[in-house]
C-alpha cells in the first residue's frame, strides 16, 4: 500500500530536517561541575582575649597564631583552584558567546 505525503506535511518535514542539521553545527556549551567549584578555607576564630586590654596568655596567641598560619597555607594552596575554576567559568562564557552567535547565524541563513 503506498502512502501519499501532503505538499505541506512533506515542507513541514523538510524543515525540521534542515533545521535539525543546521543545530547540529551550534555546539551546546557545557558549564564546569559544580562539584569542581573549590571551598575557600575559612577564617580562624579569633579569641576573645585578643582584644582584651592585656591580650592573650602566651599560649593562646600561640596557638591561634598557628591557626592563622595554617589558614595561610591553605589558602595559598586554595587560589590556583579558584584560578582554574575562574578559568573555566570564563571557557563557558564564551563557549556560550559562540553558541549563540551560531543559533544567530543559522536562523539568518534561513
Amino acid at each position: 500500500m503506498r502512502t501519499r505525503i501532503s505538499t505541506t506535511a512533506a515542507l513541514g518535514l523538510g524543515a525540521l530536517v534542515s533545521a535539525g542539521t543546521a543545530r547540529a553545527a551550534c555546539t551546546l556549551p557545557e558549564p564546569p561541575p559544580v562539584a569542581d567549584r573549590p571551598a575557600k578555607p575559612p577564617l580562624p576564630a579569633k579569641p576573645p582575649c585578643l582584644d582584651a586590654k592585656g591580650g592573650c596568655p602566651g599560649w593562646e596567641a600561640y596557638s591561634y597564631n598557628d591557626a592563622i598560619k595554617t589558614y595561610n597555607e591553605k589558602a595559598a594552596a586554595f587560589r590556583p583552584l579558584a584560578d582554574a575554576y575562574v578559568k573555566a567559568l570564563n571557557a563557558y562564557v564564551k563557549a556560550s558567546s559562540d553558541y549563540a552567535q551560531c543559533e544567530v547565524k543559522t536562523l539568518q541563513e534561513r
